[in-house]
């Protein structure tokens, strides 16, 4: 009886461990919202309310809006100006003001005044548009935009007759402001303004009509004037521009739509700051400033792929910030630097920033393709690096007091991000090096490279949870999503144990990749680097059911339309530089592009089972150029009749003209040199 017992318990327990092997299956995913276009559509069916975040050149604005339990509009706005700075001249200092019903005119029908708007239906293209009922026969459309220059957020009140009788309305004007205290501002006293003019009339059957109120700051001795129906017609067209560049085409229509939402929201957080074009993250607490792991690590290297000028300058000015704290007792370079460029913030101790920095920076200049910004980030990447191997212990392990998690989560005396983003530092620096002509310090940091490698393998593999993947520091002993850098870095070692881990009920969650199995705690930063490595590492069947449900919850679901930053934390703020990874998904995952030059570059585009064909258009990278057709990367599959034949066809063309045309087996990358 004893040993039936011992039988059955070693039994379980082998289960539960086979279990805990198995690999996640997404969840179910009803979406709340369709594709309707080049926008996304909610038909209002229930309660439910949501929001998101918009922003132009002097303003950032998170609009909260939803449907209550009695069907009635729910909406406010939250609007942010970066550059009207509060005392103390912090992180947080940009003035925020919260807009409720105050911000809408007062409207009357047939002389008596409306009923509450009933929400029918919601629409974003770039721009939300919310529809409601107003009255039998009459619709409200509110559209909501930021002014893509000025420092405003407009709202457009179109109403529109579609019964069969002239209707009597009016809107009445609003004209108010607050005049901040000139000793709570950097730059003295601000004035905000809402504004909106009076109309009235007889509205005929068919006939439509709009007011547009500007809520708007400024400094007191400035003058701003915003015309609504310009903001709303140049906000349109930057949408347009960003959605024509950088074009993903595939059979999955839910993939190319969150794609192109993804451009819209990395490259409209742009703010013209006193210290330059600079990105930020949003959420209404981060502008005006930048990150080691936001700006210079994340959204970055995405930038010359798209082209956007005003986002590279921005990268450009992100470095060149980084680069005034070079200095030569090499004690660590600021997290961030904020309050327009003008202070910084270190509250984390060394991040491993530096590391973030070199890859960052070596992976921009590498794929931006011009020598000039290359010299220029040079001297930044070569610091960081010597600050960074100033930090290497016997073992050759870069050691740091935190990571980009700061202290969330315990992260060690060593963690494997700071040491995998070290070895990235080191690739991407020796290939920068190579380009600009200096093969002997290219061979030497190619070297260290491998070294580094090496030590990541000795020092960090580890058996994690029945895993054969990576601890993530000294003493870890369960899983953490950062086990997922090492793919994304092309660091093959412990490639299948660290796939299994990433994709098990371990990790692998209805948010996605779990911090830190056995938490609730997820950050998309996570989710989106563990999709781009299993999608770089050719994992493409397990990968493709987690990234379309990821993609369809994240632009269809509760919570739309961008990747997000955290849960619990921020409550799932949309910031920038989210976006800015997931288009590396596919970029650097899906296509496999990697910069091996300045005009040259490596890429593995396999094909997901089903479909035909799949491109990536008028991409701008690598000396491609502003105008014409840019690069164009295209495979289609091929049927073949024998096994190990190859099942690609790989078309790449820059402004037309054929680089490459080829059959590939879809397995060692391919090479590409883009003529001068």
């Amino acid at each position: 009886m004893h040993m039936t017992l011992r039988t059955r318990a070693v039994a379980l327990a082998a289960a539960l461990f086979a279990a805990s092997l198995a690999q996640a299956a997404p969840p179910a995913f009803t979406p709340r919202w369709q594709i309707d276009g080049n926008a996304i559509r909610w038909q209002v069916a229930d309660a439910h309310r949501d929001q998101l975040e918009m922003s132009g050149r002097q303003v950032s604005a998170v609009i909260d809006y939803g449907s209550q339990v009695d069907g009635t509009l729910l909406l406010s706005r939250t609007v942010v100006w970066p550059m009207l700075r509060t005392i103390p001249d912090d992180t947080h200092a940009s003035l925020i003001r919260k807009f409720g019903p105050e911000a809408t005119p007062a409207i009357a029908i047939d002389g008596a005044p409306a009923a509450a708007e009933q929400l029918r239906q919601v629409r974003f293209d770039g721009r939300l548009a919310l529809q409601s009922q107003l009255a039998p026969g009459l619709l409200l459309t509110r559209t909501l935009t930021p002014s893509p220059d000025e420092p405003a957020l407009v709202e457009r009140l179109e109403l529109v007759n579609n019964g069969k009788t002239a209707r009597r309305y009016s809107f009445a004007a609003l004209a108010t402001s607050e005049t901040t205290p000139a000793e709570r501002g950097t730059h003295g006293a601000y004035v905000i303004e809402v504004r909106s003019p009076a109309r009235e009339g007889t509205l005929a059957p068919g006939a439509r009509t709009h007011v547009d109120v500007i809520i708007s700051g400024r400094l007191q001795n400035e003058m701003v004037y915003v015309d609504g129906e310009e903001a709303l017609q140049a906000r349109a067209r930057k949408v347009a521009q960003w959605r024509d560049e950088l074009v993903l085409e595939t059979p999955d229509p839910v993939l190319d739509a969150m794609f192109a939402f993804s451009k819209v929201r990395a490259a409209e957080s742009v703010f013209a700051t006193r210290g330059g074009l600079l990105h930020g993250p949003g959420g209404t607490r981060y502008y005006a400033a930048v990150w080691a792991n936001d700006q210079a690590e994340y959204v970055n290297p995405f930038f010359p792929y798209l082209g956007d000028r005003a986002a590279v300058q921005s990268a450009v000015t992100s470095f060149g910030l980084f680069a005034r704290y070079m200095n030569a007792e090499y004690k660590p370079l600021p997290s961030s630097i904020v309050a327009e460029g003008r202070s910084y913030w270190n509250g984390a101790g060394d991040r491993g920033d530096c590391a973030m920095i070199s890859y960052g920076a070596s992976q921009f200049a590498l794929a931006q393709g011009d020598a000039g910004t290359a010299r220029q980030l040079l001297p930044l990447i070569n610091w960081c690096l010597e600050f960074t191997r100033r930090q290497r212990d016997a073992d050759g392990i870069v050691h740091s007091d935190s990571d980009e998690l700061e202290g969330r989560f315990p992260a060690g005396k060593a963690n494997l991000s700071t040491n995998v983003l070290a070895y990235g530092g080191l690739t991407g620096g020796a290939r920068l090096n190579a380009a600009l002509g200096d093969p002997q310090r290219a061979a030497a940091l190619q070297h260290e490279a491998q070294e580094q490698r090496a030590a990541i393998e000795r020092y960090f593999g580890a058996s994690i949870g029945g895993y054969d993947t990576y601890r993530y520091y000294a003493g870890n002993d369960k899983l953490r999503a950062w086990i997922a850098l090492p793919l994304a870095l092309g660091i093959t070692e412990r490639q299948r144990g660290t796939i299994d881990a990433l994709l098990s009920p371990q990790l692998w969650s209805e948010n996605g990749v779990l911090t830190e199995a056995g938490d609730k705690t997820f950050w998309d930063r996570a989710t989106l680097y563990a999709l781009r490595g299993l999608l770089k590492a050719g994992e493409l069947e397990r990968t493709m059911p987690y990234l379309r449900y990821y993609s369809g919850r994240r632009l269809l679901g509760e919570h739309v339309p961008y990747a997000v930053e955290a849960w619990p934390e921020g409550q799932q703020r949309h910031l920038s530089a989210e976006s800015g990874l997931y288009a590396r998904v596919m970029t650097e995952g899906l296509f496999g592009i990697e910069p091996t030059g300045l005009r040259s570059f490596s890429f593995a585009p396999r094909l997901p089972k089903g479909w035909p064909r799949m491109a990536l258009r008028r991409i701008r990278a690598f000396g491609a150029g502003e105008q014409g057709e840019g690069l164009e990367l295209a495979t289609t599959r091929v049927k073949t009749t024998q096994p190990g034949q190859p099942t690609q066809r790989v078309l790449v063309r820059l402004d037309g003209k054929t680089l490459l045309d080829r059959a590939w087996d879809g397995k060692a990358p391919l090479q590409v040199t883009l003529p001068d």
